[in-house]
């Protein structure tokens, strides 16, 4: 497949869009989420929940090898619904040591696919350390209310300016298509 081609950017964009989409739906109706949920999973018995999170880790595997979005706020919702007793320590912990190999699998296929920009890469290194330092600090003194609501509404931001993109982009090129056939 050419990863440069319109249809994979296409699908790129649309899969980026819907995964950004819905991890802001997940930051801002979380709490109706896990209530509605919980007690229908809780009944769950062990192989089907078993079965069931082996099915949220696939799609999160595909959710972030072709947007890299959905790993953390999808995988910690999906976690929680499916295992309402556990710790929420022990959810976040087993959301973050999945993420690690999950993304990091992810990164090799794109570096083998040819798909990665090593300038980009050692540049969010170097951005990463302060970004760590300051999210922290900030965190442990934001009310988390605050912090999901302005991560979901960043999300939906970016989300609102690719799709517009993509559909002001889709008219051009059907506008230009006709006249090119006309």
């Amino acid at each position: 497949m050419n990863l440069n081609s319109a249809a994979a950017g296409s699908l790129i964009t649309i899969v980026l869009c819907g995964a950004l989409t819905a991890t802001a739906g997940m930051l801002i109706f979380r709490n109706n989420i896990v209530a509605t949920y919980r007690t229908h999973f809780t009944e769950l018995d062990p192989r089907r929940k078993a079965i069931a999170t082996v099915i949220v880790g696939a799609l999160l595997g595909v959710l972030v090898s072709i947007s890299s979005v959905g790993a953390g706020a999808i995988g910690v919702m999906a976690l929680v619904i499916l295992y309402p007793r556990l710790p929420v320590a022990t959810i976040v912990g087993s959301d973050i040591a999945h993420a690690v190999p999950l993304t990091l699998i992810a990164g090799i296929g794109h570096w083998m696919i040819g798909t990665v920009d090593w300038h980009i890469i050692g540049a969010m290194l170097v951005g990463s350390l302060p970004g760590i330092f300051l999210g922290s600090y900030l965190a442990v003194r934001v009310p988390e209310t605050a912090l999901r609501m302005l991560l979901a509404a960043t999300l939906l931001l970016v989300a609102s300016k690719l799709a517009f993109d993509y559909v002001d982009q889709s008219s051009l090129t059907t506008a230009f298509t006709k006249r090119a056939i006309n």
